[in-house]
């Protein structure tokens, strides 16, 4: 099989304690770029033990994944969450799809670690939307041939919705395919204010993008609704 070359593009903020896991997943000889936004904890020094290309970035993922994509030399590239793990043969599932001249991204079905009834329907009904929406979020490890990412622009910098953007963008460019393999999730943005508000609030934020609200001002009611949560 003619195997792509793939960047690993990693954006972090104080991620000590699931950045380790996600860069166990990628495995051996394979470009990584973590592109951290100001952690005052240990992810740099976790980071470089896997990886040389480490760098500093405004925050935001948009803006972190951009920094970490103009530097990437693979012509694949794939960006991954601290706390998303890959599966072991997520190489050759990635490489498989974009045999096809038609496929331009996509991403991995999705499981959240946690052994709770609850998120057995979360994931039913993200890999229901990938699969027959095509909308693929950042948790589901995007992957893109670098070119399709640099005709559209890449994520622009947005601060939230950056992942539904991208994708939406490149369906107009070729097919954004759902793997048949899974990547592993952390359950902790479900955890930290609770399974359903949380799923309710993603529902809103993604409902109101697509009336035409910007990212830039959902990211400020994200914002301010996170700074009135102790």
């Amino acid at each position: 099989m003619n195997m792509s070359i793939f960047s690993v593009v990693i954006p972090t903020l104080n991620e000590e304690s699931a950045l380790e896991g996600a860069l166990k997943s990628i495995g051996q000889d394979t470009e990584i770029i973590v592109v951290d936004a100001g952690s005052n904890d240990s992810t740099i020094k976790i980071a470089g033990k896997f990886t040389e290309r480490v760098i500093l970035s405004e925050k935001g993922r948009g803006s972190q994944m951009d920094n970490g994509a103009r530097i990437a030399t693979g012509d694949t590239f794939l960006f991954l969450h601290a706390d998303t793990r890959l599966p072991d043969d997520w190489r050759e599932k990635v490489a498989e799809a974009l045999k096809d001249a038609k496929v331009v991204g996509g991403g991995f079905r999705l499981r959240i670690d946690s052994k709770r009834f609850p998120f057995r329907i979360i994931e039913a009904m993200v890999n229901l939307r990938s699969r027959y929406l095509g909308l693929v979020y950042g948790d589901q490890a995007i992957f893109v041939k670098k070119q399709a990412f640099l005709q559209v622009g890449g994520f622009k910098g947005l601060p939230l919705m950056e992942d539904v953007d991208l994708t939406g963008r490149l369906k107009k460019q070729g097919r954004v395919v759902l793997l048949d393999a899974e990547v592993i999730t952390s359950p902790r943005q479900w955890e930290r204010k609770g399974v359903l508000r949380t799923t309710l609030r993603n529902w809103l934020f993604l409902s109101l993008y697509y009336l035409g609200v910007s990212p830039e001002r959902l990211y400020k009611k994200c914002y301010a609704s996170n700074k009135k949560d102790p």
